[in-house]
């Protein structure tokens, strides 16, 4: 029933920003579909220089109804603009009758997740199986 079938990969590169002389890049998510759920593969930096890449990644559901687990174990790093992005995200895909789930949270991510209190508000799971599985 979850059979895993590659819908689209993205392969979309921006320069973010440099740090300590090296030029960070970002990803744009990867996007499958399993099972009718859609999969977001995120890798890199989630702050306010590449938010705008999830957000669009993220309102490109087409699945009815919308189902999308963002699978988050390549993120380094996530800011507050992140935590808006999934709310935001989690909102939309609510109001619409889907559901958001977060799978595999790096641990950078999982503790910024844990000091603001998204897991009360998002589903998290701790693989990606687990959260297309429910």
């Amino acid at each position: 029933m979850h059979a895993f079938g590659l819908n689209a990969l993205l392969r979309l590169r921006r320069p973010i920003r440099a740090r300590a002389g090296v030029l960070a890049l970002v990803t744009a998510p990867a996007s499958s579909m399993t099972g009718g759920v859609r999969v977001l593969s995120v890798s890199g930096e989630i702050d306010h220089h590449t938010g705008d890449t999830l957000r669009e990644a993220l309102g490109a559901c087409t699945t009815d109804p919308p189902r999308v687990v963002a699978d988050l174990h390549r993120v380094s790093f996530m800011d507050s603009r992140g935590i808006n992005i999934l709310i935001s995200a989690h909102r939309a895909l609510t109001e619409a009758g889907g559901w958001f789930r977060l799978a595999a949270l790096s641990a950078p991510v999982l503790r910024t997740v844990q000091i603001v209190g998204l897991g009360t508000v998002i589903d998290c799971h701790p693989t990606l199986d687990q959260a297309l599985h429910l």
